[in-house]
């Protein structure tokens, strides 16, 4: 009797599982760019189900940069993002679309500029006369005016060329170019592919510039139709994100078990970085703040043409902590 009454238990247990796995609600992700150990937290929050446990299916998508998560989130070809602040000003200002933030990761902002500590480079003045080498729609010569302004640069000195985001490590190992753009996250990487050699990191932050990285986002009609999902979403990431930070080693781990060709190493210092962009004193993680924002579109107004004026508020939205 006890072997049945254990037998009609399991039964009862594997029945309600697999009502909830029909039930759960299937969700795509997309990232900002590729698959990086920058990105473990959405993993670890994936490997532990926190997202199954919120009744979510979700599943990762690679993005190929911020204009395309941004792009794929407002055609439905997924349902949330992860994309830069920055690129969400353009995508608002110049085509209208409807998309905003509803938490941020890089509360501090992520560019950079790479060079080799055995080089001529040591400070931004040194960048004058040099070539910079960076990806076709990346950010960071995007917004270099706004950075060479704050720092004493004359941005017409400084020759940027383009080439796939794939080689930007080689290319400065090789000294086929004086530098490269990266987001700080990406520095673990790159100094696995020029050891032994040391790097210098000209990091926009550290000229004091305050605006806004990344963040995830949702159109404003999923935001209106289903907010409880992105409450949810938003809720299992943050808490993959405090497992991540409290344990860089095992996050590492976690996304080198689901992108084999992820180093856990550089995954783990990714991890580490990125706790160094999303931590503000006195404020909760991923919260968003106005002035911030409105300091982020500043930016952007002063980097690029801007079709029509980005108002603060059509650019987050509220409640998405809770």
């Amino acid at each position: 009797m006890r072997v049945l009454a254990r037998f009609s238990a399991l039964a009862v247990l594997t029945a309600a599982l697999a009502s909830v796995a029909a039930q759960a609600t299937e969700v795509n992700f997309i990232t900002d760019f590729g698959y990086n150990g920058r990105h473990s937290y959405f993993y670890v929050a994936l490997d532990k189900g926190y997202y199954k446990s919120e009744g979510l299916d979700v599943t990762i998508l690679r993005g190929q940069g911020s204009i395309d998560a941004i792009k794929k989130v407002a055609s439905g070809a997924a349902s949330i993002g992860f994309a830069d602040a920055g690129a969400l000003v353009l995508a608002r200002s110049n085509d209208s679309i409807p998309v905003k933030l509803l938490a941020v990761v890089y509360a501090q902002p992520p560019h950079a500029i790479f060079a080799l500590a055995d080089g001529d480079i040591k400070t931004p003045k040194d960048l004058e006369g040099k070539t910079v080498a960076d990806s076709a729609f990346s950010a960071i010569p995007l917004i270099f005016n706004v950075y060479a302004q704050a720092t004493g640069i004359d941005p017409k000195k400084v020759k940027w060329v383009s080439a796939e985001s794939a080689s930007l490590p080689s290319l400065l190992a090789t000294g086929r170019v004086d530098a490269i753009g990266q987001f700080t996250v990406g520095e673990p990487l790159i100094e696995a592919s020029v050891k032994p050699r040391k790097l210098v990191r000209l990091a926009y932050k550290d000229a004091e510039l305050d605006y806004y990285g990344n963040g995830i986002i949702a159109t404003e009609q999923t935001i209106k139709d289903n907010p409880d999902l992105l409450k949810a979403f938003v809720r299992a990431t943050l808490k993959g994100m405090r497992d991540a930070f409290a344990n860089p080693a095992e996050a590492g781990a976690v996304m080198s078990k689901y992108h084999k060709q992820i180093s856990p190493e550089v995954a783990a210092g990714e991890t580490e970085l990125v706790k160094e962009l999303a931590d503000v004193p006195g404020r909760p993680l991923g919260a968003i703040d106005e002035d911030r924002i409105k300091r982020t579109i500043d930016v952007m107004a002063k980097s690029y043409p801007m079709n029509l004026p980005v108002n603060p508020k059509d650019m987050y939205v509220p409640g998405f902590l809770e």
